[in-house]
């Protein structure tokens, strides 16, 4: 099952409403995804030589106040919180290999769920509605964004297991489907030494596509080359800093929709969460077709 949903708006007079006309696309696939959700949101861009993190803490009154402090006195470098429940934004100069290591010695239950210069990671446990609500997704103004509800079938419901998941600098997976394949993907993986922390195979397809990039190859590229070695049925969206990108396996047998218009483009696993859309009884709507990529912006 699951469900995803993504919005690249062309029309910089929407990105005022961008959370307005995303987060019906979100609840609407809840059906597919009760278990957990999460979007990765694009916005508020740093300036270049900051990173903007995605943390995330199970416990909602933990104190973010011990991060930036730390940091700030560990590398003497400008740390600055944003809480937004129990997630928060790390804007800082330090690096983030830095970050990574000294969070993991000194506050381990921390998580980086993403980083860049306009990613923002939010995911939780729950329905759909209410992940939106906890993190005011309708409030969120941007450029862009990507969901997924999720229907726990291979790992354990838990947010660190729920989607968006990060596969570099402003870019992310979503993932309706099954890989056949993912465990021993995952060991070859480790070797190239990239690093897991949950069972999912999402995870591995993430890392694969980090692995990819990091060899030098273009999005589009890593994402032909996870045609061929990825084994399974799957529909990916993926986002970065610029639009987004969407691909499905050879057999395409995950449910998929794209709709465009002068104003936005929209896809989602059923056309459902795009008919609410400003003009979409007039856009132009088709199924991606097997093993075709299809993107937006500089994606």
């Amino acid at each position: 099952m699951c469900g995803i949903v993504g919005l690249y708006l062309k029309n910089p007079k929407l990105h005022a409403k961008l959370g307005q006309m995303f987060t019906p696309m979100l609840v609407a696939m809840t059906s597919r995804g009760p278990d957990s959700a999460g979007v990765a949101i694009y916005r508020s861009k740093v300036k270049r030589g900051l990173i903007k993190l995605s943390l995330a803490h199970d416990d909602s009154k933990f104190s973010w106040k011990a991060v930036d402090a730390g940091l700030e006195k560990a590398f003497n470098c400008d740390a600055k919180i944003k809480v937004i429940g129990n997630h928060a934004l790390l804007v800082t100069d330090a690096g983030e290999s830095q970050v990574a290591q000294w969070l993991e010695t000194h506050h381990p239950q921390v998580r980086i769920v993403g980083s860049g210069q306009a990613i923002e990671i939010f995911k939780e446990v729950g329905l759909p509605i209410d992940v939106a609500k906890k993190f005011k997704l309708e409030e969120a103004k941007g450029t862009h964004a990507i969901g997924h509800t999720r229907m726990a079938t291979e790992s354990a419901v838990t947010t660190a297991g729920s989607h968006p998941f990060a596969t570099g600098a402003d870019l992310c997976l979503v993932h309706n489907g099954s890989l056949s394949n993912h465990n021993r993907l995952r060991e070859e993986l480790k070797r190239q030494g990239l690093r897991f922390k949950t069972e999912n195979d999402t995870e591995v397809a993430a890392a694969y596509f980090t692995w990819q990039l990091r060899q030098g190859k273009s999005l589009k590229e890593a994402l032909m080359a996870g045609v061929k070695d990825l084994d399974g049925f799957y529909t990916f969206c993926v986002g970065t800093a610029d639009g987004f990108a969407v691909v499905r396996d050879p057999i395409a047998c995950k449910h998929a929709v794209l709709a465009e218009t002068d104003d936005w483009v929209a896809m989602s696993t059923e056309y459902r969460a795009i008919a609410h859309l400003p003009g979409a009884d007039k856009a132009r709507i088709w199924e991606p077709a097997p093993q075709t990529i299809y993107s937006w912006g500089k994606a």
